[in-house]
């Protein structure tokens, strides 16, 4: 390992920043490896434990690292990369990724639309939809938190039984017909609350990565809307821009 430079103009916990992430790329540490103690990085470079702590907390941050209660700190697995390109279930990108794809109902519920819901999904007043929300957990480890809004009369015998661990989009395809055509989708930083960083199991007030997304039929009906807090230290989209 390379050690801090005392001289340097670049400030100490940057400095072992950047040598814990070489050695990472370097696959000197590799994924669930457990990184030296804060007491042996304080020894080994000379430095302060608020240094080194602060390096290591910038590095979780960044999802290169996670800590686990009582047992240190590990080199987190890459985060999975995902295209915008294409409209795609969850189900459907994970498990083109070779990822085993579980879903753990929260709640399922016909309700009221709100005036924001009729609008959003051009319905009146009156009616109804079903509010689904799932805990979607790929490879054993809780990755986002959905709620989607979907109009009654599109599928009204649909039930929390017909999606357990299955496609919204592939069950809505193939037992009610309905095509999805195109999405509208934005993505926007939020702070994960209590109750949301208890189900996917992340420190509270973490940064989390919100989804809105209203799809659409062939004949531009909205056919739903959805909502999910995605976990940041487990995504990274890209985007191919052309000129």
């Amino acid at each position: 390992m390379k050690r801090v430079n005392k001289h340097s103009f670049v400030p100490l916990y940057y400095q072992l920043k950047d040598i814990i992430t070489e050695m990472i790329e370097n696959e000197e540490l590799k994924p669930q490896d457990p990184i030296p103690s804060e007491r042996e990085l304080c020894e080994y470079h000379g430095v302060s434990r608020m240094t080194v702590n602060k390096a290591i907390t910038s590095l979780v941050s960044e999802g290169l690292l996670y800590r686990e209660q009582g047992k240190g700190t590990f080199v987190a697995r890459p985060k999975e990369r995902h295209s915008l390109s294409e409209l795609r279930s969850f189900t459907e990108d994970m498990r083109r990724q070779g990822m085993t794809v579980e879903t753990r109902m929260i709640s399922f519920q016909k309700r009221p639309v709100t005036k924001k819901l009729e609008k959003a999904l051009q319905l009146r007043e009156g009616q109804q939809v079903f509010e689904i929300r799932r805990l979607r957990i790929v490879s054993g480890e809780p990755y986002a938190l959905e709620t989607a809004y979907i109009p009654t009369h599109l599928c009204e015998d649909l039930t929390a039984e017909k999606l357990e661990n299955n496609s919204l989009y592939a069950i809505l395809s193939e037992v009610y017909q309905l095509e999805m055509a195109y999405a509208y989708q934005t993505i926007e930083p939020v702070i994960i609350d209590d109750y949301e960083s208890m189900l996917l199991q992340v420190e509270k007030n973490s940064l989390g990565l919100l989804f809105s997304r209203k799809t659409y039929l062939q004949d531009h009906t909205p056919m739903e809307l959805t909502k999910a807090i995605y976990r940041s230290d487990k995504y990274k989209y890209e985007v191919m821009l052309k000129r």
